[in-house]
């Protein structure tokens, strides 16, 4: 073979891999859209009314689950089923989203956290790595760490809209959370900086119950119907 059939057929294998590329940027577009739509959705929860309509913006939510199950389905279709690794860095920060959204639905509907089976359920992907498209364990820890900070800012917002019970909750919730990232040995650069963030989320809702505490408010949060959820 001559140096320019050689260099022809590299340039073949180098299409090949752009044209995959190509359509896996093309259905992760329309993730990050559907995930939009269901942050914007959540986001709702913020507001002082939106503490009312909780049960149905997330029942609207896991419909949207639905759309991203298909769009995954697609993804999966459009790389060997071996390479997953090679092109995960095109899909991980929407995964990641996708984790976080998952588990802020969960969470406004028991206030537990999600297990990583249940999230990949949602998603309608694997949990074992062995059986295919999977939902890495790093992207869900980063997904869960985004549920952190989303929580601290619900913490002040509950606040501000009269429910002073759910901030003691959150407080709770999230100190358990910080004591199972601590029993990690977390060696990810990206992750171990997000989760360094954490403490920072465990500090301001701290702030908000000695808030409480300080006007007195957390014996009315822990009181009659301050106990309910």
């Amino acid at each position: 073979m001559s140096v320019s059939d050689m260099f022809i057929a590299l340039q073949g294998v180098l299409t090949a891999d752009q044209d995959i590329r190509e359509e896996i940027r093309k259905v992760v577009q329309t993730l990050e859209q559907t995930a939009r739509e269901i942050l914007t959705l959540l986001q709702g929860v913020h507001q002082g009314a939106g503490f009312q309509d909780i049960p149905k913006k997330c029942q609207k939510a896991r419909e949207h689950f639905g759309t991203v199950r298909t769009q995954l389905a697609s993804l999966k279709t459009k790389f060997p089923a071996d390479q997953y690794y090679r092109f995960h860095e095109h899909w991980r920060f929407v995964l990641q989203r996708l984790v976080f959204l998952a588990a802020f639905v969960v969470y406004l509907e028991t206030e537990t956290l999600v297990t990583r089976e249940a999230v990949a359920e949602i998603l309608g992907i694997e949990a074992d790595r062995e059986r295919g498209f999977h939902l890495d364990i790093e992207d869900y820890l980063s997904g869960v760490l985004t549920l952190a900070s989303e929580l601290a800012r619900l913490a002040v917002n509950s606040v501000t809209a009269g429910d002073y019970s759910r901030p003691l909750r959150i407080s709770t919730f999230i100190n358990e959370l910080d004591s199972g990232f601590r029993l990690l040995n977390l060696k990810n650069d990206s992750l171990r900086k997000r989760y360094d963030g954490l403490k920072y989320d465990v500090k301001k809702i701290e702030e908000v119950v000695y808030d409480l505490s300080i006007r007195g408010l957390n014996k009315e949060a822990t009181g009659g119907v301050g106990g309910e959820k």
